[in-house]
C-alpha cells in the first residue's frame, strides 16, 4: 500500500486531513510515526508559498510523497489580519490559550457593521522528486462575540467564527457531516488535489 506523509503536528489538522483522504487505499503516517522530529521556518509571503516550502521540505526528508497546508483566519476589520500570521499572532512562542484570550478581546472589539471574517487554506503535495501541486480553499463567516463552547485543540478560531447562512458555530458538534463536507475550507484544499494524489500514487508506477 502507497504511503503518504501528513506534514503537521497540529492535532487538529491532523485529524481533519486524515478523514478527507480516508476513501483513498493509501497508508497514512505521521511526523511523528517516523520520528521526525525538524522544524521548517514558514517565512513565505503567501499561504501557497508556506505550504509548498513545507510539503517539498518533508517530502525530500522523509523520502515519501507528503501533503502539508497553511491557512490562516481574515478579519475583514482588522485588514484581514491576522491572515498569514495566525499561529504567531501575538510574536513566537504564542500558545493556544494567549489566541484564545486575545480572540476575546478582539470578537468584543469589532463593530457589528463588521464583522466578517474568512478562513484560508492552501494545500500542498509534493514528491521527493521536487515536484509540488497545491490547492485552496474558503469558507466565509463573521465573528461572533461568544465562543462556541466546543473547543477543538489545535484549531483555537473556530470557537468564534459563525456561519450566519446555516444561523450555526462553524465546528462539527453544530454541523451535520453532510454540512461539514460541503462548507469545511481544508476539505475543499483537499477534494481539489485527491485526483493528482490519486493519479501520482494509485495510477503511475512510481
Amino acid at each position: 500500500m502507497k504511503k503518504l506523509l501528513i506534514a503537521t503536528r497540529n492535532e487538529g489538522k491532523l485529524r481533519e486531513l486524515t478523514s478527507f483522504l480516508s476513501d483513498l487505499p493509501i497508508q497514512i503516517v505521521s511526523l511523528t510515526n517516523l520520528g521526525i522530529t525538524d522544524d521548517v521556518e514558514e517565512d513565505g509571503t503567501t499561504y501557497a508559498e508556506n505550504a509548498k516550502k513545507k510539503a517539498l521540505f518533508y517530502a525530500k526528508r522523509s523520502s515519501l510523497p507528503t501533503l502539508s497546508d497553511d491557512g490562516g483566519l481574515e478579519i475583514a476589520a482588522l485588514g484581514n489580519a491576522p491572515g498569514i500570521n495566525s499561529k504567531r499572532w501575538l510574536g513566537e512562542g504564542t500558545t493556544e490559550e494567549d489566541l484564545l484570550e486575545h480572540m476575546h478581546r478582539v470578537a468584543n472589539d469589532l463593530p457589528d457593521t463588521n464583522r466578517n471574517a474568512a478562513f484560508i487554506n492552501v494545500v500542498a503535495f509534493a514528491l521527493p522528486t521536487g515536484e509540488v501541486f497545491a490547492s485552496s480553499g474558503r469558507i466565509d463567516g463573521i465573528i461572533a462575540r461568544k465562543p462556541s463552547g466546543k473547543r477543538r485543540k489545535g484549531l483555537p478560531y473556530r470557537l468564534y467564527f459563525f456561519l450566519p447562512g446555516l444561523n450555526m458555530y462553524y465546528d462539527e458538534a453544530f454541523l451535520t457531516r453532510e454540512q461539514m463536507a460541503q462548507y469545511n475550507h481544508r476539505r475543499q484544499s483537499v477534494e481539489s488535489i485527491k485526483p493528482v494524489i490519486q493519479d501520482v500514487l494509485l495510477t503511475h508506477k512510481n
